[in-house]
């Protein structure tokens, strides 16, 4: 696998980028070696953050992120919780990948097949009502709704919009393409 390292207001240090190649190595048993992972280092006061995200063939993504005293420790944890969701996830990516091009399914072969009971199922569907409106009053909408998310129209492109509501209180716009 290959690893694009950046850091976020810091420099990442050769030794880091070492450690973090040679730890992410326990991964190469279940990618191809052309699959690409971005590792994002940061810190956030005294505490180290890491993120990775691994963007598979067929647009599945998988991203974890830790906040740690360290970042060997956070890589440690990065790296148990994407196993984590590989596992999870193995027999939806098994039956939308057929022919394996993404994940080496062989590396599996000691855990148990995932039950369909235990796959999440949709319990509500809502039909809704796109309004053309500026981010800002989709924004206000939300918070009025009391929401983490609200879809509407771009009032000027008239194209689907998305804003959340982040973990840091701030707002994020999702623009699919």
């Amino acid at each position: 696998m290959k690893l694009n390292i950046k850091g976020k207001n810091i420099n990442v240090y050769e030794s880091l980028k070492e450690e973090a190649k040679e730890k992410f190595d326990r991964l190469d048993k279940y990618f191809n070696k052309e699959e690409e992972m971005d590792l994002k280092f940061s810190t956030e006061g005294n505490l180290k953050k890491v993120e990775s995200t691994i963007f598979l063939k067929g647009g599945t993504i998988l991203r974890a992120e830790e906040v740690n005293d360290n970042f060997s420790t956070g890589i440690d944890k990065v790296i148990d919780a994407l196993v984590r969701q590989i596992r999870k996830q193995k027999t939806k990516l098994q039956r939308n990948r057929r022919n394996g091009e993404s994940i080496k399914f062989e590396s599996f072969e000691n855990f148990e097949e995932e039950k369909e009971e235990n796959l999440p199922k949709i319990k509500r569907e809502k039909e809704i009502v796109l309004r053309p409106m500026s981010d800002e009053e989709a924004c206000m909408q939300m918070e009025l709704l009391n929401h983490d998310f609200f879809i509407y129209l771009d009032d000027q492109e008239m194209k689907t919009r998305l804003v959340y509501k982040r973990k840091d209180g701030h707002y994020g716009l999702i623009i699919p393409e």
